[in-house]
């Protein structure tokens, strides 16, 4: 693996490179002087008032060498120097000797040199005002002859000094790319470059001059028309208006200007650099190929008949097909086949099939469309970021508006409304019937005032794990009179993309909610936060979840960009910021499950269990990144593998005090203001979620951070009951008793269906 993806390059050549390089760096004074007396050779041939354009790239050329060299005697017109990736370590020292070979020097290079760390740019650019290009980048003094260089008819062999020996009306192509131009120089000019047709400005920040104003010298160079700019950047954020202000153009960024227009894109780019692996010389090679797999893997999903839910698999293809490119307009297919000889998948042998999908000729790359059957509909654009490095400053901006939108669309809701719910056991005393397919209610429901049937026509209460739709009541005979244990709409709390956008829309940004990213609908956002953070250098760090699973399946934790991206072809995900500094248990990681009953939506009339539990991770906390995959480490549900520390409330909470000194009904009281606001948000978003004839209990999840401040996680329904009819308890709020596990589901019933308030507390 380490092979096919190039990470281990370093290993495989260390000792042919370190030999190699050595030999480049050390660097002798003969081998730069052969050079000198070739260029000294050269301008004898051409005459001695011909300018000199010396390269001396590379050779390890030091202080002392450079003095040696005498570069000033050899070369009175000296009109470009070389020095790339030399060790020149003294600023004074290469100044002096670089201004004794003339003021009219017009290029110097001396990328990558120790001096450059010392800051001496001002320096030399004083000392040598004629110079129009320093280190790649144009000057403030940039003019014909930093044009006529880019736009190759200024080089070695045409080394010109003044302007008149300069034809910039002969320029077809100028490629200006990642020139630092602030700028550009006043003889960039229609009437300067008269024959221009291919322009590229890609990389420079043109700050100092408004997208209208450059749209509008654009406009003059009638003939042009192949533009390269960096979308968004100094001509504004969108491509369809660029092409509107410059109709001649015919491909911008390489792209057909007609399919832009009917494409309807704002972003176009056929250039965009790939993201190649990343890794440091310490790094082993399995956290190498694990770093850069998502550049390469492929998945599909399978599902048994045991299994309720869908497995993912990853799997990367052979040398060839990871070696094949993308491309929008590809030639190739490729698509995951399994071959099952004996009809299960414990048979199954697993190929990758590829296809030419028009035809190919003898030479032709073969190419695949990373994102085939993905169109802008679908975030496509911004899906490729996890293959190349798309505009960072496009989704930067679409998070900034996004975080404006947050900030202004808050409803801030209020409940003042007086609740109106009461007991709905019949007037004549008989039994409340209840039909159920859960076991723990089957098992723990005895009070008298409610009688179990196996009928659903004849129940008053449907208290069932599934959903209770059109469908299911029709099949059964319900009637809208029945209580069912749902509310409508109630995917507004319990899917987690939903659950988010409601929060959003009642509260804004609230503290407790972790940002969180739909990326179905906001990926572009989320790279802007993203990138936001990295520049920022603040952690970086998210965990991917399904919309609608539970037990953590198909949930990951990553600080990879590309991750992230590649993670919604596995299914419809929200991306939330990780919670990288939870507050700890003895070292470990831990939740909260707290259960709400939900008698009304509108008015909001909700109450808290006396009994929540605590589910610890079984592993020490880490942000160790070979960690992330290790489920007993980052998560903690442990019901479902086998290996479960169970640790009774009581116990926790006195351990938790002593060991952080804090109080836990402090904490306690903001974690029950947290959840007040979250079911506030469905009142004031979605009150159609009101019916006289709902009662529910939600599993509420909640995480601490290290200042003890509570963050909603996600809200369950018909959550898993087990450990609160499983053990007894003490009650840490309310009367502080002993709360009996056997009675907790005659507690839920007798708060919903008979006003009591029992080991329940109202919100």
């Amino acid at each position: 693996m380490a092979a096919l993806m190039c990470v281990d390059l370093d290993r495989r050549t260390e000792l042919e490179e370190s030999d190699e390089q050595d030999s480049r760096k050390t660097g002798s004074l003969e081998n730069a002087l052969m050079v000198v007396e070739k260029e000294r050779t050269r301008i004898q041939e051409k005459g001695s008032d011909f300018a000199a354009w010396l390269e001396l790239e590379e050779l390890g050329i030091d202080d002392d060498m450079l003095i040696a060299l005498d570069l000033s005697s050899k070369f009175l017109n000296m009109v470009a120097l070389n020095l790339w990736g030399n060790k020149l370590q003294d600023p004074l020292k290469i100044i002096k000797e670089i201004v004794k070979c003339g003021r009219r020097l017009k290029a110097l290079w001396l990328n990558e040199n120790p001096a450059l760390k010392e800051g001496a740019d001002k320096v030399i650019l004083d000392d040598l005002p004629e110079l129009e290009i320093y280190n790649s980048h144009f000057t403030r003094k940039a003019g014909e002859w930093a044009l006529g260089f880019c736009g190759d008819i200024v080089g070695a062999d045409n080394p010109c000094f003044s302007a008149e020996n300069i034809s910039l009306e002969s320029i077809v192509t100028l490629d200006l790319s990642d020139r630092c131009i602030h700028k550009l120089p006043e003889v960039f000019s229609p009437s300067k470059l008269t024959s221009l047709l291919n322009l590229n400005i890609r990389g420079n920040p043109l700050d100092q001059m408004s997208g209208d104003d450059l749209l509008k010298l654009f406009s003059g160079f009638t003939q042009l028309q192949e533009l390269e700019v960096d979308i968004p950047g100094p001509l504004g954020n969108n491509a369809i208006s660029i092409t509107e202000c410059l109709p001649n153009l015919s491909l911008l960024n390489g792209i057909n200007v007609p399919s832009i227009i009917e494409s309807g894109k704002h972003i176009v780019d056929s250039a965009l650099k790939p993201r190649l692996p990343e890794w440091s010389p310490e790094e082993a090679l399995p956290e190498r190929v694990i770093g850069a797999m998502w550049l390469y893997l492929m998945t599909y999903r399978l599902a048994d008949e045991e299994k309720i839910d869908e497995t993912p698999v990853w799997y990367v293809m052979d040398e060839m097909g990871s070696a094949m490119r993308h491309s929008d307009d590809a030639n190739f297919r490729v698509a995951p086949f399994l071959f099952m000889p004996e009809g299960n998948l414990a048979s199954a042998i697993s190929y990758t099939v590829l296809w030419p999908v028009r035809d190919v000729h003898t030479g032709e790359e073969c190419a695949r469309d990373f994102l085939f059957g993905i169109g802008e509909d679908k975030q496509r654009s911004a899906r490729l970021t996890a293959w190349f490095h798309t505009p960072d400053n496009y989704f930067i901006q679409e998070f900034q508006k996004y975080k404006e939108q947050l900030q202004s669309s808050s409803i801030c809701p209020t409940t003042k409304q007086t609740p109106t719910t009461k007991s709905v056991r019949p007037s004549d005393g008989c039994a409340l019937r209840v039909f159920t397919d859960i076991p723990h209610v089957e098992e723990f429901l005895t009070r008298p005032e409610f009688v179990l049937t196996s009928n659903p026509k004849e129940a008053d209460i449907i208290w069932v794990s599934m959903q209770v739709d059109s469908e299911l009541k029709n099949a059964l005979g319900l009637t809208d009179q029945q209580y069912t244990n749902q509310f409508p709409f109630e995917a507004c709390l319990v899917m987690k993309h939903h659950l988010a956008d409601t929060i959003r829309k009642a509260w804004g940004s609230p503290e407790w909610l972790q940002p969180t990213y739909n990326l179905e609908s906001h990926l572009s956002q989320l790279i802007g936060d993203y990138c936001v953070r990295k520049g920022d250098g603040l952690d970086n760090l998210w965990i991917m979840k399904p919309w609608n699973m539970a037990r953590t399946i198909d949930t990951t934790v990553t600080g990879d960009l590309s991750a992230i991206i590649r993670l919604m072809e596995t299914g419809p995900k929200i991306c939330q910021k990780y919670i990288e500094s939870p507050a700890l248990f003895q070292g470990r990681k831990f939740d909260l499950r707290y259960i709400v009953l939900v008698r009304s939506i509108c008015p909001l009339e909700i109450f808290l269990s006396d009994v929540f539990w605590v589910r610890l991770a079984n592993n020490q906390y880490t942000l160790e990144k070979t960690s992330f995959f290790e489920y007993e480490t980052h998560f903690t549900v442990m019901n479902y593998i086998g290996r479960m520390n169970h640790m009774n409330t009581p116990e926790f909470v006195k351990e938790f005090e002593k060991e952080h000194q804090v109080k836990w009904l402090e904490i306690h009281e903001h974690i029950r203001d947290m959840i007040k606001c979250v079911f506030e948000s469905a009142t004031a978003v979605h009150p159609e979620m009101q019916n006289p004839f709902s009662r529910a209990i939600y599993g509420v999840d909640v995480m601490l951070d290290n200042r003890f401040s509570p963050k909603i996680l996600e809200v369950t329904y018909c959550p898993d009951c087990t450990r609160a009819c499983k053990y007894d308890t003490q009650s840490l709020t309310g009367s502080q008793d002993i709360v009996r596990g056997s009675d907790f589901f005659n507690t839920v019933f007798g708060c919903l269906f008979l006003d009591e308030l029992k080991d329940v507390s109202p919100l």
